[in-house]
């Protein structure tokens, strides 16, 4: 499960990474709503954690214009008053500073949950199936044997359908924010999936940018 953690707090925000990191959380960090747009914007999450105030604004109504925009991951306020978050909207939790770890964990694995009801997609390209809640790849019939990283490599790709994706992208799908791999990474990847993908080549390079399925 990953989550977005958007706090100003420097001491905050490093004790709820660490925290949810300990617990099994894929976790990114932003410290302002514009950092976080972005991070929406490019990665999927099961969870954002927004500090109800921040340098730039109110989460509280950030969210509600993100909800009006078609945006559904649950969100959990940090808010320093107990009252201060009127108007929640649905499916959405807050925390009154200061809060207990072992807490917000557990508020956080309740909010992701609500993402985890509909069934997964299936993702398909020309004669390539992606089950996204079984995890499994198959090519005409045959089963992929694929690495974690290699699966969400190629989901990425193909949920793009057929548009080009960026090199940056395809990390941020597999990678921690914080977890930068090595630069030549993303191509040892690549490289192995073009091989268990066998012929003909599904995944093919657009120079300059990142790749694509063809």
């Amino acid at each position: 499960m990953r989550v977005l953690v958007t706090e100003d707090d420097e001491d905050t925000r490093f004790a709820v990474e660490t925290s949810l990191r300990g617990a099994g959380f894929a976790v990114d960090v932003a410290t302002d709503l514009p950092e976080a747009d972005e991070a929406l914007f490019v990665n999927t999450y099961d969870c954002v954690i927004f500090d109800r105030i921040l340098p730039s604004g109110d989460a509280l109504h950030y969210v509600k214009q993100r909800r009006q925009d078609g945006c559904g991951v649950p969100v959990l306020f940090l808010t320093g008053i107990d009252n201060s978050v009127e108007g929640l909207p649905y499916g959405d939790d807050y925390l009154v500073k200061p809060f207990a770890m072992p807490e917000l964990i557990a508020r956080v694995r309740s909010l992701c949950r609500l993402t985890s009801v509909a069934p997964p997609p299936v993702l398909r390209h020309r004669d390539l199936e992606l089950d996204l809640g079984r995890r499994t790849a198959v090519r005409e019939g045959r089963a992929l044997n694929l690495t974690v990283k290699e699966f969400a490599v190629l989901a990425r790709l193909v949920a793009a359908g057929g548009q080009p994706v960026r090199r940056d992208d395809l990390i941020a799908a597999a990678w921690d924010a914080e977890v930068r791999p090595a630069s030549n990474v993303l191509d040892v990847v690549i490289a192995a999936l073009r091989q268990k993908l066998g012929t003909p080549p599904l995944v093919q390079t657009v120079r300059g940018v990142g790749y694509r399925c063809g």
